[in-house]
């Protein structure tokens, strides 16, 4: 206690749900853009291909990386998301942008898209984010 008020712990940061131009919060954001990946792989692998694609996101400081695979030979960055607004490589960037991965720790320096715009879909596919 300090000075009779007890502090409330917990081990989860308790975060305020903001919504965007089109009603959807960056985490509904993200369950969207998995699920058309998913979409994506479907069509493309017609009714012959009954498997998921095994995705995962790794959370870093500006960008959440979208990686395929689990086992350590396998794995490949998707691409990533930008997670704040402000600047990368010179180019400014916003929250939910897709951009493509230039190295495995990196993205490459244009955007590719947002996961909040409506059609979202068309600026990747299952292997990544489009060229421009």
């Amino acid at each position: 206690m300090i000075n009779g008020i007890k502090p409330s712990v917990s081990n989860t940061t308790k975060t305020e749900k903001t919504t965007t131009k089109n009603g959807l919060s960056f985490d509904d954001a993200m369950d969207n853009l998995l699920v058309k990946i998913q979409e994506n792989y479907d069509n493309w692998g017609g009714n012959r291909m009954n498997r998921t694609l095994d995705l995962n996101l790794m959370v870093g400081r500006k960008f959440i990386k979208v990686v395929k695979g689990s086992s350590p030979g396998q794995r490949n960055v998707w691409g990533f998301v930008a997670k704040v607004d402000g600047v990368h490589k010179g180019l400014p960037m916003l929250k939910g942008d897709i951009l493509k991965a230039a190295t495995w720790s990196q993205p490459a320096k244009h955007s590719r898209g947002s996961i909040f715009d409506s059609e979202m879909h068309k600026s990747f596919s299952w292997t990544g984010p489009n060229y421009l």
